[in-house]
């Protein structure tokens, strides 16, 4: 009977020890577990945060590009503008000294003109006097 008992009893502990060691392990396993999980997280948190660093540095790119460009096309619209009003002003100045010449040209003609008739006229006065001669 004793015997009977002591077996009994040591079965209960070896028993009892198994399960002691199967929770253990039971809680080993889930500790690693959410070890994993955790170092998950923090690699998922990582990239994001990179991938959200790498979209604001690309924006931030864009808008610069777009700014120089902007820059870029008002100085060539100013150019632009700039050349236009030279042009302008030199069909402006070229048109005054066109004018200028026609007007010394016809000036000039009516002078000659003025002379011609001055001339004829002295002719005609000469001729006037030398027909009074000879009568």
């Amino acid at each position: 009977m004793k015997e009977k008992k002591l077996l009994k009893r040591r079965e209960e502990e070896e028993e009892e020890e198994e399960e002691k060691e199967e929770e253990e392990e039971e809680e080993e396993e889930e500790e690693e577990e959410e070890e994993e999980e955790e170092e998950e997280e923090e690699e998922e948190k990582e990239e994001e945060e990179e991938e959200k660093e790498e979209e604001e540095e690309e924006e931030e790119e864009e808008e610069e590009e777009e700014e120089e460009e902007k820059e870029e096309e008002e100085e060539e619209k100013e150019e632009e503008e700039e050349e236009e009003e030279e042009e302008e002003e030199e069909k402006e100045e070229e048109e005054e000294e066109e004018e200028e010449e026609k007007e010394e040209e016809e000036e000039e003609e009516e002078e000659e003109e003025e002379e011609k008739e001055e001339e004829e006229e002295e002719k005609e006065e000469e001729e006037r006097e030398e027909g009074e001669k000879e009568e």
